[in-house]
């Protein structure tokens, strides 16, 4: 198999996806690997290391997704990259369909079969394609967040920790998985206030127990959502539902209720958001107001530290990969319990219950769509 790992185009993302070390270890397994030139140096992989390790550089992105089997990405293709895609491709990355109905579509019309991080889930409920992402991106939100809590960031002049004499601020995390339990972490590291609401009764047990109750726990209901926002000074959005649209926990009303200057960050953003005033921005251009409440809402966060968050995405992702190309799609998703799930697109069809609910598109089991394509 030929696989291509292409450059990324969008705004601010310098990760890549197969590092030297992925390279090399296809090579030893028969495999060609073709990285385009400089696609690994932002997060400062040169292309003498690519070389060095067994991979052929080309110069143009047509090139490599043309003459590959596989393309293996960070993020989604982006509209100027829709015409690369082909029947007989497999596209590995993150895609996070559910709120991109045009991006499904472009799949879909040219019978590519979309295999999402996102939405690889091992049998014992884990999300190892997504987590190492969460965990940067949960403890950047508290990083982010008390940058733009200072006043001439836009923020309403907060010092997160507080100091003696003056309170800390509120932080008020809405989700207790991996995500929003990273952001805890950093925010009770830096001295703030913590509150964690989840619907998870069990959850918030245990993030009782794993920091000791050192922050106070909520069941999760729109009045106590919105008890609580009234007194935050930070919001880390941090729900989700695998390959499906984020829930919109927080309601427009809520935020004219709550401090000015304020700061919500939504990590679920790309998953279309868990406040209803969340819309997508970028890394160049990061955040907006809401009534006056600052809204950060990037939707690739752990793209502004490339060389930590490639370093932890590839630890993950390879191993599939490596899967991927020794065995084929169909092999490997019949061995692969996990693999099976991250398939969103397959050859014309939505292969995912999330993306097809979410869409109102109907889904279709990918082993019956495999044996239909045998039989054929």
């Amino acid at each position: 198999m030929t696989i291509g790992v292409p450059k990324e185009i969008k705004d601010h993302e310098a990760r890549v996806g197969v590092v030297p070390s992925g390279v090399t270890a296809l090579k030893e397994a028969g495999h060609r690997v073709l990285v385009q030139a400089c696609a690994g140096e932002g997060s400062a992989i040169t292309d003498d290391e690519y070389r060095a390790a067994g991979a052929t550089i080309v110069l143009s992105a047509a090139d490599v997704w043309s003459k590959s089997d596989m393309v293996v990405k960070v993020k989604e293709p982006q509209e100027c990259e829709y015409g690369n895609l082909r029947p007989n491709l497999i596209l590995f990355t993150y895609l996070h369909l559910a709120p991109l109905p045009e991006l499904t579509s472009a799949l879909l019309e040219s019978r590519t079969t979309g295999v999402a991080y996102e939405t690889i889930v091992e049998k014992d409920g884990s999300l190892p394609l997504l987590t190492p992402m969460s965990e940067v991106a949960g403890r950047m939100a508290v990083q982010i967040g008390a940058q733009y809590l200072e006043a001439p960031s836009g923020g309403r002049g907060v010092l997160l920790s507080g100091i003696p004499g003056v309170a800390p601020a509120n932080v008020v995390i809405l989700g207790g998985g991996v995500v929003g339990t990273n952001a805890a972490k950093i925010a009770l590291g830096m001295g703030a206030h913590v509150t964690v609401i989840d619907r998870n009764l069990h959850r918030l047990r245990e993030l009782d127990d794993i920091f000791n109750g050192q922050l106070v726990t909520l069941a999760s209901n729109t009045w106590t959502i919105g008890e609580a926002l009234k007194h935050a000074d930070l919001v880390i959005g941090a729900v989700l539902i695998p390959g499906a649209s984020a829930p919109k926990l927080v309601r427009r009303p809520m935020i004219s209720k709550m401090k000015r200057g304020a700061v919500m960050v939504d990590v679920a953003i790309d998953q279309g958001g868990c406040f209803e005033t969340s819309r997508a921005t970028t890394h160049t251009d990061p955040i907006y107001f809401v009534d006056g409440v600052l809204h950060y809402c990037v939707a690739n966060m752990p793209a502004a530290v490339p060389h930590t968050s490639t370093l932890g995405l590839t630890n993950a992702t390879f191993p599939y990969v490596l899967e991927l190309a020794i065995k084929g799609l169909e092999r490997a998703c019949d061995d692969h319990y996990g693999l099976r799930q991250g398939v969103n697109t397959y050859r014309g069809f939505v292969t995912h219950p999330g993306v097809a609910s979410s869409q109102g598109r109907q889904y279709h089991e990918l082993s019956a769509i495999a044996a239909t394509m045998e039989v054929a």
